[in-house]
């Protein structure tokens, strides 16, 4: 009885490959007969050289070798332009969606946010995450603070309890034309004001 089971089984997994295998040799059949953009083309690999303006893109599965021609590179590769052949090479960081150069990613994956080049699950100290963009933004050095301003209240010194009082701090040139990320420029508190005014009411004058 258990003999029987195996024979069954074995003959169920050799069922499988076969199909698995049948379905791998057809779709790289209708591959390879179409082998769009090719002007060299082989049974077993697919493209091997294309038209001018084309872009070889190799893939593997497994330990076999594919090639087709593609008018772009898709995500994870950027086309670099040949004498003999145009190609696609892939990005090396995996994080990176599409890259000027090998080295140099120009857009990341979700989750990942692009600085200089580089994609980073965090950005670096120094820079703040923009959502919209997905990048990692330099943040500008202002510098100090000034003093607090008078303590008023609708242009008024005197005649309240509670007035407000503010101070501000200014950005280098450079980093406004650089169009860098600020922290807080302007800070305002709450403070005690003369309740009489002496002499007349005083008012603030810009």
């Amino acid at each position: 009885m258990q003999w029987i089971i195996f024979m069954l089984l074995l003959f169920i997994s050799s069922m499988e490959m076969l199909t698995q295998n049948r379905w791998k040799k057809q779709a790289s059949a209708g591959l390879l007969e179409n082998c769009t953009g090719c002007v060299l083309c082989s049974e077993d690999n697919g493209c091997i050289t294309c038209h001018h303006r084309l872009f070889l893109l190799i893939w593997r599965d497994g330990i076999r070798q594919y090639g087709m021609c593609v008018h772009t590179c898709p995500p994870g590769y950027f086309g670099v332009r040949g004498l003999e052949v145009n190609r696609c090479t892939k990005c090396r960081s995996p994080s990176c969606e599409s890259c000027f150069s090998r080295d140099f990613c120009m857009k990341c994956k979700d989750k990942f946010y692009l600085y200089k080049g580089q994609c980073f699950r965090q950005c670096p100290s120094g820079t703040a995450a923009q959502p919209g963009t997905r990048e990692c933004q330099e943040m500008c050095e202002p510098g100090p603070w000034s003093e607090w301003s008078a303590c008023t209240h609708e242009s008024r010194t005197c005649g309240c309890k509670w007035g407000v009082e503010t101070r501000v701090r200014e950005v280098p040139e450079a980093a406004r034309e650089e169009g860098t990320a600020c922290p807080a420029l302007l800070e305002t508190r709450r403070c005690r004001m003369k309740k009489h005014c002496p002499g007349g009411e005083h008012r603030v004058t810009g």
